[in-house]
Parts: C-alpha cells; sequence; structure tokens
C-alpha cells in the first residue's frame, strides 16, 4: 500500500496535470462511479488536497452538494472526490487525447492537454464538504501538513499500552505512516517497536516526529523511500546498494536475517497484527520496564 508521501506526489500531479483550470470530462468506463462522474462531468478540478493516505480531488459547484462555510478547501469547491488506493490502487496519467479505456478504470479525468485514469481504488466517492471534513476528523497528524498538530498523537500514544509500532500504523494516530516508515524511524531512534507507547517519552515521540517529516518530505522530492544517512550508504561504507524491488537505502525494512548496517547484528523480523515487523536487537534493545 502506498504511504503518505506517494498520496502527496499524486496530489501535486492531479494538480499540475489537470489543474489549469479549463472543464475536464469526467467519465466511468467501469461504470461503478458512473452517477457521480456525470455530476462532476465539464466542471475544472479545483485543487487537490491529502491526509495521510487519503487524496481529495475538489471540483465547484457540483449539484446538491452544499459547502460549509469556513471549512478548508480550494475557494469554491464543495464536491470532493475521496480516493483511497489501497492495495491494489493506481493512477496512470497520459498526455494528448485519451485512449480506448481498456480494463476496470473507476474515474477518467480528460482535459485539453491530458487524462488521469483511476484503477482499482479502495475507495472512490464524491463527498459533501462536511463529509470530507469528517474523514479528516478522524484521521491523525499528517507530518506533512502544514495544520499537523503532533499533541494529539503524543496523547494517545502516551496513553496507550499498544506496541508503539502498532499506534504509528494506526492511521488515527498518525496518518500517512506505512510499515517502511515506521520500522525505519524506529530504528533510528532506538526503539524497540514492541515497546508500549505508555513507556516513549515525550523527547522519544518529538524527535521521531521531527524525523518523520524530515523523511517524508524527502520521500516526496524523490519518489522513494531512502532512509539511511550519508555514513551508512554504500558508497561511503564500501558495500554493495540494496537490491530490491522497493528501491531506497533502508536500515532494517524487509532486511530480516541480513547485517546491521551499524553494529553488524542480524536483522529480526516478526509480525505484529497482520503487518511484518522488522528491527535490529542490537541497535534497538528491550528496555527492562519496573
Amino acid at each position: 500500500m502506498p504511504e503518505g508521501h506517494t498520496i502527496h506526489r499524486l496530489a501535486a500531479a492531479y494538480r499540475e496535470r489537470l489543474g489549469g483550470g479549463g472543464p475536464l470530462r469526467a467519465s466511468s468506463p467501469q461504470g461503478r462511479f458512473a452517477d457521480s462522474a456525470a455530476l462532476l462531468d465539464g466542471r475544472p478540478l479545483a485543487g487537490a488536497e491529502t491526509h495521510g493516505k487519503h487524496l481529495f480531488l475538489g471540483f465547484p459547484g457540483v449539484p446538491g452538494f452544499p459547502g460549509v462555510p469556513g471549512s478548508p478547501g480550494p475557494g469554491p469547491a464543495t464536491g470532493w472526490v475521496h480516493i483511497h488506493l489501497g492495495l491494489y490502487g493506481k493512477v496512470t496519467f497520459g498526455t494528448g487525447a485519451p485512449p480506448e479505456p481498456v480494463g476496470q478504470i473507476r474515474l477518467r479525468l480528460a482535459g485539453r492537454d491530458g487524462w488521469a485514469d483511476l484503477r482499482g481504488p479502495n475507495t472512490c466517492a464524491l463527498l459533501t464538504e462536511a463529509e470530507k471534513e469528517a474523514v479528516h476528523r478522524r484521521l491523525g497528524p499528517d507530518p506533512l501538513r502544514p495544520d499537523a498538530d503532533p499533541e494529539r498523537a503524543w496523547r494517545r500514544i502516551s496513553r496507550s499500552r499498544t506496541p508503539i509500532a502498532a499506534l504509528l500504523m494506526d492511521q488515527s494516530v498518525v496518518a500517512g505512516v506505512g510499515n517502511i516508515y515506521r520500522a525505519e524511524v524506529l530504528f533510528r531512534h532506538g526503539i524497540d517497536p514492541r515497546r508500549p507507547g505508555t513507556s516513549v517519552s515525550r523527547a522519544e515521540w518529538e524527535a521521531m516526529w521531527a524525523d518523520l517529516g524530515l523523511l517524508m518530505r524527502e520521500g516526496v522530492r524523490t519518489g522513494r523511500i531512502d532512509t539511511v544517512r550519508a555514513e551508512h550508504l554504500p558508497e561511503a561504507m564500501g558495500r554493495a546498494p540494496r537490491a530490491d524491488a522497493h528501491g531506497g537505502e533502508v536500515y532494517v525494512y524487509r532486511r530480516a536475517e541480513q547485517r546491521c548496517h551499524i553494529c553488524t547484528q542480524r536483522i529480526r523480523t516478526t509480525e505484529l497484527m497482520g503487518r511484518n515487523l522488522f528491527w535490529c536487537p542490537g541497535c534497538q534493545p528491550q528496555r527492562v520496564l519496573v
């Protein structure tokens, strides 16, 4: 499933390719979004916004979609396409006239100079601004949003005996963090992923929050996840670059049984709440709680 930086890049791509202010042709070749696409047809894309792994495309003046005075958003946009890619969703962009539809295209948006096809999302729904705000309220702070309040996440973490690794993946606690960022930020701060939230200090949390912002902003810039500090890069250590379909230089993610770049102990893995967890027992020692 794409992590938050990918969705921010996707929002930027929609703005750049289709957000010029001209009317768009909206359709649902698959048919599952046809009624909503008909309401959007002929309207411009007024904005693209992201919160964690959720993307919102705004369209002004959708019939029957009342605005909420004072709600955030791009000007008069009152209808929002809410997209969550899930495990299988993807968006394809193209220039010029769109080709004949092939496969299960949930939503096609086409403008004068290009088009975008959405396939296989977990969620694709047309929301009012009030409904959109309800989605925001149920999500935790997103390290990539300027309005994010890390104190909200800290209140949840500091009161919970759930493992910190699980809390970081809970989108109602922190929005946008996925399996890679959670494994890597915990390693970078020497925190055993199995520690309960109540054992994490405020200083540890503030350092992790700041680091998540730095790492994820770099992910937005480059389109890949790199978490290894300069002194541990392949060229600095004289080691081979990482060979993995996910790309990016990492410390522990999907490196089970390989040697840690720092302490040389073997990376360990286990399953936590249905997801694979990776950590280094040397650099992330267990803490004895009394």
